[in-house]
Order: C-alpha cells, then structure tokens, then sequence
C-alpha cells in the first residue's frame, strides 16, 4: 500500500538513535515493525483532518478496517458536511485499504451509539476506539458564555463517553479492546482562557482510568495521549510552527497504544515534536496527625512543607491506593 499526500511521510523506521551509549531508537522501530491490525476494527472520531486522519490512514496501511467520523464542521464546531470524512475513506481505499464514512455527531448518546453501530454493521466488529473529536471556544472565565462551556463538555467529555460507552458492551463481550482518550496539557496543567477545554479534557482523565479498571479483566486496555501537534484546532497558537510538531510525530505512539502489543493501561503519555513521555498522578506521604488529634490551620501551615513534598511518592492504580 502506497498512502497518498502527506501521509506517505508517515515515520516507517526511525533512525539509530545512541545516548551514553545505549542504542534506543532501533528497538522501537522494530516492535513497530511487527505491529499489524488485520481483522481489526477501528473507529477514530475527528478523523477527516489533522491527528485523526494520520491515525486512520496509518492504522488502514497496517491492516485495519476504519469508520472514519467527522460531522465536518469548523473548528469551532460550527457546520456540517460529508467532504472530510469522505476524502479520507477515499484516499484509504485508494491505497487498497478497507474504511467507511460516518458524520454523526459524538456530542449525543445516539450519536455514539449511530458511529458505534456503523462499526458493527459495517465490518461485524469494534477493536479499538480512538477518541480525537474535539472543538474550541476560548475565552478567560469571567467572559465565557454558558453555552461555550457545555459545548465544549459535549464535545469532548461526554462525546467520548457516548462512543466509548457501547463500543466497550462489545469489547467486554469479545474479550479485546483497545481504547485511546485524547486529553491536552491544557488540561492536565491549565492554559489561561481554556477553562472550558481544560474541564474537558482532565474530565478524559477520570474516564479513562476508570474505562481501565473496568476493563482489566476483559482485556480492555485504556489510555490518555496529550499531543502536541500543529492541527487546525491549534494552528492559531501555533502560527506557521510545523516540522516535528507535525501529526505524524503522534502516530507511533497512539499505533502502539492501540495494538495487540500493548499491555500498558491506566496511563497518561505526552507525545509531540519527537518526544514521547509518560505524565502521572502520584500521591506523597504526606503529614499525618496522631489518630486522637484534631490539628487546627496553624498546624496545617505550619506543616506545609512535608504536604507539599515530593521526594517521595507512589502512583496509585485506584482510588483505594491513595
């Protein structure tokens, strides 16, 4: 398979990359060599441009069939139409792939359930879930209108649940699953004038832990990715920056994550401009009162410097951990 315009581009092998020593770069590029989708079912919302569509022409190339989801709207989530997902269903059969398009919506719970069922009616399965749709409607806190901060939830939190929701029934029932959530630093850490997009997309967080847990013992395997990568929700911020903030710098870790290979669940990556690094949730020891001991604020202040400690933590796996 020949993938057309920029896909083509797509990282196939890395180049040998050694530090103190070490060579790294060569072992990844053979485990993704070996990687392959024949017989899976993948469903990718957002994927008529941008991250999505690298994620569905890459997946295509190495065997999956792909519902291609996109409503066609703007940025902002304004608009519909068929031209995006229909293009990138045309340039996988084109490079002898198997992929059909959907415009639903993820915002509603039909919705989900319409790009799930096309999954199933289409192609009698769903093996992999990735979760990109997502729009902007920046503004600080005190100027943002009501309705841009449910938009943005439906969108993005809700709208992952409602795909992820039925497509995990069939994953339990099956045995398999692959699930990818699509957070952002802006969420994991704030960015000022994204309240609404950071709710969101910590919100993804939450659920993809819990998708995780629920999931272990069906072999579900859920994970978040915050990329980092020029797309046309970014390019704003972003100006002309391309290079290695390109897509397809995102791939290899979401082709992983979404493969038979992976055995990682319950994890954050931050993945963009060639760096792919784990981010984490731990808890610190902490201070400890004596159990017969109510301390008063004073105390609580004065202790802050061991609440606030990192120098030693552990990344509990549940809540019960903590």
């Amino acid at each position: 398979m020949t993938l057309s315009s920029d896909a083509s581009t797509l990282p196939k092998k890395f180049d040998i990359v050694s530090k103190n020593g070490i060579t790294t770069a060569v072992i990844w590029s053979v485990h993704l060599a070996d990687i392959r989708y024949d017989e899976r079912v993948a469903v990718i919302t957002g994927a008529g441009g941008g991250l999505g569509r690298a994620y569905a022409l890459h997946l295509a190339e190495r065997g999956a069939k792909v519902v291609v989801n996109d409503i066609g709207g703007s940025a902002e989530g304004q608009g519909n139409g068929t031209h995006a997902a229909n293009r990138v269903v045309a340039e996988i059969k084109s490079a002898g792939g198997d992929a059909v398009a959907n415009y639903d919506s993820v915002a509603t719970a039909k919705g989900g359930e319409h790009i799930v069922q096309t999954a199933l009616d289409s192609f009698g399965r769903v093996d992999i879930v990735i979760n990109n749709a997502g729009i902007l409607r920046d503004a600080s806190i005190p100027k943002m209108p009501q309705e841009n901060f449910d938009e943005l939830i439906d969108v993005h939190l809700k709208g992952a649940f409602y795909v992820t929701q039925p497509a995990f029934r069939y994953m339990k029932k099956n045995a398999y699953g692959r699930v990818v959530y699509t957070s952002s630093a802006a969420g994991l850490f704030g960015n000022f004038g994204q309240a609404n997009y950071a709710a969101a997309k910590m919100g993804l967080v939450g659920l993809s832990s819990v998708t995780a847990i629920e999931g272990a013992k069906y072999n579900i395997k859920s994970n978040v990715i915050a990329p980092i990568a020029r797309t046309r929700l970014t390019e704003k911020l972003m100006g002309s920056t391309g290079g290695m903030f390109a897509p397809h710098y995102i791939v290899p870790m979401v082709a992983y994550l979404v493969s038979e290979s992976c055995q990682c669940s319950h994890d954050i990556f931050n993945v963009g401009a060639g760096r792919y690094a784990r981010i984490f949730l731990g808890s610190t020891p902490g201070w400890t009162v004596s159990e017969d001991a109510v301390p008063s604020a004073e105390a609580v202040r004065d202790n802050l410097g061991k609440v606030l400690s990192v120098a030693d933590f552990k990344i509990p796996e549940a809540a019960s951990e903590v």
